[in-house]
């Protein structure tokens, strides 16, 4: 009897692991270069999964998962983090991020250019980097790259070298350029660009300004972006390879683009077959918090506000006199408040009020007393809000954190302050009409149905698409030959000057003969004269 089970939990351990398929897992290469943390709650949860589900994964990066012990199926080269705070405040005339509210669109596409730049040249000079791009036998090593679409586009020359296809991932969802690089038309008359505060219902001026800043942020990344990274790989590889690549060719071996977007965050709009809306997959289910914050808001029989302006807008940068316009207001309602403020010691902190420099944000807003979420419009941070339902008081202060307020406004789950002109009366009374009218909660709730009714979740999509391109070699049928067009092409421009040539050749022509037969009607006038 005892050898018949123990036979029966043998032959069950069998199909247990023919199930886990070990034999499928893939090496992918993942290098992310830019210094920003908040960009890699997407990354970090990408990694973590593919490493779950039995791939190999070697992870450059400049913020370590060694704490979290990942296995034997995770290597990481960790780099430096680039500072580029000192040609940050060079280039904005700033001294805190909150100061960044008043900055031009087209500067704030200079400053994220330079960044880009600048971490792409620092992470090239880094001893594991380097390492791994002068390692010999290279093909046959890795069988994917993961990439991000955030302004390191020369570390998509890994790719080259490797001779793997590519998946990039965008932390930020769409953004104007993508239109040329994965080979469709974005029409500017109601796609708006990422950087610009505007909906897919735009007022003809608002179209005016739309057109004016994608069409020059075009014409930038262009003739001055590209070149420049360009300049940075014939840097760093004109004596490993015979030729460099250049950062346009390295784009046309994209098979697919992970966004971090989906509906109703994003409004609809043209879209290839390689790019694949995963919004939302940094969210799990939520854990249990900390005994002090649990006890605080479940005693919050009003209701509870959470206050956080994201990794990067610190709190802790206000002014007095704004910071006082905060804690008056505050202090003034029923509800609590939980604020995520980098320094702990707030002078005359009301007792509704608890602050810490640093909150498990997900799982706070998941908490059913949670009724307002005011927040700068980052977008994590409002897909957090529209996955668990909390309406949002928006303070936008750059990037795309405009257009996702500005998308909550227009949806009706959303309203919005000017952080440099925000008075005591708007504060309060914004945080009221939110907390007294159930329609934005209402609607908060619908749009969280929206994003949350998936044919599959958004970390199984991107599973699913990751393992469809290793498993096609590229999935080369994914790609628009729009890709492999330049730009006067791609935008028919050449169509259309020859266009213009056939109209006016009759016209010029018309008005050649003409001027002949007056010179000529003229002539013969003065010879009869003479």
């Amino acid at each position: 009897m005892q050898f018949r089970r123990a036979l029966h939990i043998f032959l069950l351990s069998l199909v247990a692991l023919q199930q886990l398929d070990l034999g499928a897992g893939s090496r992918i290469l993942a290098a992310y270069f830019f210094p920003s943390k908040s960009h890699f709650m997407m990354t970090n949860a990408i990694i973590r999964e593919l490493v779950k589900r039995g791939h190999e994964v070697t992870f450059i990066t400049p913020f370590s998962l060694a704490k979290e012990k990942l296995g034997p199926n995770y290597k990481e080269i960790v780099i430096p983090q680039y500072d580029f705070w000192p040609e940050t405040q060079e280039l904005t005339n700033t001294n805190t991020v909150l100061e960044m509210s008043d900055l031009p669109n087209l500067t704030f596409v200079r400053l994220v250019y330079i960044m880009g730049l600048r971490s792409t040249d620092f992470a090239f000079e880094q001893p594991g980097v380097k390492e791994l791009i002068n390692a010999k036998d290279k093909v046959g090593k890795y069988d994917l790259l993961l990439a991000p679409q955030f302004y390191n586009e020369g570390a998509l020359i890994l790719g080259h070298l490797y001779q793997i296809p590519i998946i990039t991932t965008s932390s930020y969802g769409f953004a104007n350029f993508f239109s040329q690089m994965v080979g469709i038309v974005s029409p500017w008359s109601f796609v708006p660009n990422a950087f610009m505060p505007y909906s897919d219902r735009m007022t003809l001026w608002e179209r005016i300004g739309n057109v004016a800043n994608s069409g020059i942020e075009d014409l930038m990344r262009e003739f001055s972006y590209y070149p420049k990274q360009d300049a940075i790989l014939q840097k760093h590889f004109s004596k490993l390879l015979d030729r460099v690549p250049s950062v346009k060719e390295l784009e046309r071996n994209i098979s697919a683009i992970l966004l971090n977007n989906y509906m109703p965050l994003a409004s609809p709009r043209p879209i290839s077959y390689n790019m694949i809306q995963v919004g939302g997959l940094h969210i799990q289910s939520p854990k249990t918090l900390p005994e002090d914050l649990q006890k605080f808001l479940d005693g919050a029989t009003h209701g509870a506000i959470y206050f956080s302006l994201g990794y990067q807008v610190r709190s802790a940068d206000m002014p007095p006199e704004k910071l006082k316009i905060f804690l008056d207001v505050f202090g003034s309602l029923k509800q609590r408040v939980l604020w995520k403020f980098e320094n702990e010691t707030i002078p005359s902190l009301p007792a509704n009020v608890k602050v810490r420099s640093w909150l498990p944000q997900a799982d706070i807003l998941a908490h059913p007393n949670v009724i307002v979420f005011i927040a700068h419009g980052g977008l994590f941070g409002t897909q957090e809000a529209v996955h668990n339902g909390v309406p949002i008081l928006g303070m936008p202060i750059y990037c795309d954190q405009h257009l996702n307020i500005h998308q909550g406004k227009k949806a009706g789950y959303a309203l919005g302050l000017d952080y440099r002109t925000v008075t005591e009366a708007e504060l309060r009374g914004s945080l009221l009409e939110l907390i007294e009218n159930p329609k934005y909660r209402n609607t908060m709730k619908k749009a969280s149905k929206v994003f949350r009714d998936r044919p599959l979740s958004a970390m199984d999509t991107a599973m699913y698409w990751i393992n469809y391109v290793i498993e096609h070699r590229g999935a080369p049928h994914l790609v628009s030959a729009g890709v492999h067009l330049p730009w006067y092409q791609f935008y028919i421009l050449d169509i259309v000057g020859l266009g213009l040539l056939l109209l006016l050749l009759p016209i010029m022509l018309l008005n050649f003969i003409c001027r002949r037969k007056f010179s000529s009607t003229k002539s013969l006038k003065k010879t009869k004269q003479n």
